[in-house]
C-alpha cells in the first residue's frame, strides 16, 4: 500500500463515520491551529535527515506544545515508502482530549520517504480532522516545490509551483507557507461553519419524520388535489396509494413550496419537455422510450422552486443546475491492497466536466457535492441517473433498439456538514432514504444531472 494512496493506511473504520458523537472530533478554524514548526526544529536531524532504517528503529514520542496540545512522534513504513508521522492529539466535541493520536487529526503532518534510499517524496498537512480532505506539497527543484490539495480523492488544485523549498517545509510554520500560496490556498474548502448547516438538519429531521406515512408504489405520485395517481395517464390509484422515484421528488418539493403558496405542484406541467435536449434522432423515440424524462421533471420541479422563492427570471436551466466543476482529476484507489502486499500505487483519471443534458459522472459526486455544500450552504439537490441504455439483441430484432442516454431515476442529495463538523450525505429516493455508499455503487459508469433547490421556511408536503 502507498502512503500518497492511503495517507494514513493504518486507520480502522473510525476514518469514514463517527457513528457516536463522543467519537467525532471538535476542530478549530485552520488559522488557529496550534503551530508545531519549532518541535519540527528540533526533530530535523535525529527523525528527517537521519537514514529509513534508523528512523524507523526509534521509538514513537509525545511532545508537549506551548499552547497546551500534544503531537506523538512516530515511524511507520510500507514495503517501499517510510513516512515520519507528526500525530496531533484527537479532541472530543467536548473540549476534552481523547488520549489518542490517529494521525489524521486536525494539525497533523507526515513526512513520506523512498525506504531504499530515503529521497523526499511528499509532506502531508491535514487542515482538518478528514483523512480525506489534506494538503500535499512535492519537491520541486532546490528553490520551490509543487502544492495539491485533495478533497475525497479529488485533486482541487494540481501541480502548483510554490515558492518555498521543499525542505523548508520541516521547519516553517504553516500559516508561513499557506501565505506563500496566496490565493492559490483555498482555505474555505477546509473551515466548513456548522452553523450554516443548522436549517438543513432542521429539514433532514422533518422529513425523515414524514417517510413512514409513505410507501413505494411503481408510477405513483400525488397531484395538485393531494390525490394519489399514475404519472402516466392520472388515473387515481387503487388501494394504498405509494410513490415512485418521480413521485417522491415532487413530494419532497410540495413540502417546499406547499407552506408558501398552499398548492400542490400539476404533474402535467411537470411532464412537459424543458430547455434544449434531444435530437432529430431521439425525437421519434420519445414515445416508446422518454429518454428525458427525468432530466425534464427535475428541471421543471426546480423551475418552480426558484420561480417562487426569487421570481419567474429564475427559470431556465442555467440559473438553476449545475454545471461548474472545481477540479479535474481522481484518484482511483486500487482494492487490492492489504494482505496482498504493497499496491502499485495510485491511479488517476481525469475527470470531465459537465456534460450537456447528462451531468457529472458519478464517481466524482462526493468531492462535488462537499464543494457544494461549502459554496452554497441551504441548499439540496435532485439528482437524475442517466445512462446509455440499450436493449440486448433478439432472434426477432438480430440489431436491437437504439442505445440512447436515458434519464431513468431520481435522488434528492442534501450534502452538509453535522454539528461536528463532519461531512455527510443525506440521499433520500422512491419514499425511502438509502446510504450514500450505495447509492454511488448502485451505479458505476452512469451520470448525474444536477439542480439547486433552496430550502427556506418550514417543509410540510
Amino acid at each position: 500500500m502507498n502512503f500518497f494512496q492511503k495517507p494514513a493506511f493504518y486507520l480502522a473504520a473510525l476514518l469514514f463515520i463517527c457513528p457516536l458523537a463522543s467519537l467525532c472530533p471538535r476542530d478549530l478554524p485552520s488559522a488557529g491551529i496550534e503551530d508545531d514548526s519549532s518541535l519540527r526544529l528540533s526533530l530535523r536531524d535525529e527523525w528527517f535527515m537521519d537514514t529509513p532504517d534508523r528512523v524507523l528503529a526509534k521509538k514513537s514520542q509525545v511532545y508537549d506544545l506551548p499552547g497546551g496540545g500534544r503531537v506523538q512522534v512516530r515511524a511507520e513504513a510500507t514495503a517501499a515508502e517510510i513516512a515520519v508521522i507528526l500525530a496531533r492529539e484527537l479532541t472530543g466535541p467536548d473540549g476534552r482530549t481523547m488520549g489518542t493520536f490517529p494521525g489524521w487529526a486536525q494539525g497533523s503532518w507526515l513526512y513520506v520517504r523512498r525506504r531504499s534510499d530515503g529521497a523526499p517524496l511528499r509532506i502531508l498537512v491535514f487542515p482538518r480532522s478528514d483523512n480525506r480532505t489534506y494538503i500535499q506539497f512535492r519537491p520541486l527543484g532546490t528553490d520551490r516545490c509543487l502544492m495539491d490539495m485533495i478533497l475525497y480523492d479529488a485533486y482541487l488544485s494540481w501541480s502548483l509551483p510554490v515558492a518555498v523549498p521543499f525542505e523548508r517545509l520541516f521547519t516553517a510554520p504553516m500559516e508561513t507557507v499557506y501565505a506563500a500560496m496566496g490565493e492559490k490556498f483555498k482555505r474555505r474548502y477546509f473551515d466548513p461553519a456548522p452553523e450554516n448547516y443548522r436549517d438543513l438538519r432542521l429539514f433532514i429531521n422533518r422529513l425523515r419524520s414524514r417517510l413512514p406515512e409513505l410507501s413505494f408504489r411503481d408510477d405513483g405520485a400525488i397531484d395538485a388535489q393531494g390525490r394519489y395517481v399514475f404519472i402516466e395517464t392520472l388515473e387515481v390509484q387503487d388501494g394504498k396509494g405509494g410513490l415512485n422515484c418521480s413521485g417522491f421528488a415532487k413530494w419532497v418539493i410540495d413540502g417546499i413550496l406547499r407552506p408558501l403558496s398552499g398548492q400542490r405542484l400539476d404533474i402535467i406541467a411537470l411532464k412537459q419537455p424543458f430547455g434544449q435536449r434531444g435530437t432529430s434522432f431521439t425525437s421519434v423515440w420519445e414515445d416508446l422510450r422518454d429518454p428525458f424524462f427525468g432530466l425534464d421533471w427535475t428541471r421543471n420541479l426546480a423551475s418552480q422552486v426558484w420561480s417562487a422563492f426569487r421570481s419567474p427570471d429564475y427559470s431556465g436551466p442555467a440559473d438553476f443546475e449545475i454545471r461548474d466543476l472545481p477540479f479535474s482529476q481522481l484518484i482511483v484507489r486500487s482494492q487490492a491492497a492489504s494482505s496482498q502486499g504493497p499496491s502499485p500505487g495510485p491511479a488517476f483519471k481525469n475527470y470531465p466536466g459537465y456534460l450537456e443534458n447528462s451531468g457529472f459522472g458519478i464517481e466524482g459526486l462526493r468531492p462535488l457535492l462537499y464543494t457544494l455544500a461549502i459554496d452554497e450552504p441551504g441548499r439540496i439537490y435532485l439528482a437524475s441517473v442517466n445512462n446509455e441504455i440499450g436493449p440486448p439483441s433478439t432472434p426477432d430484432n438480430l440489431r436491437g433498439l437504439p442505445r440512447m442516454r436515458q434519464h431513468f431515476h431520481m435522488a434528492v442529495l442534501v450534502p452538509y456538514f453535522d454539528e461536528y463538523s463532519a461531512f455527510q450525505v443525506a440521499v433520500f429516493e422512491s419514499a425511502e432514504e438509502t446510504r450514500f455508499t450505495r447509492f454511488l455503487a448502485r451505479y458505476p459508469g452512469h451520470n448525474v444531472n444536477l439542480v439547486r433547490i433552496p430550502v427556506e421556511g418550514p417543509f410540510d408536503p
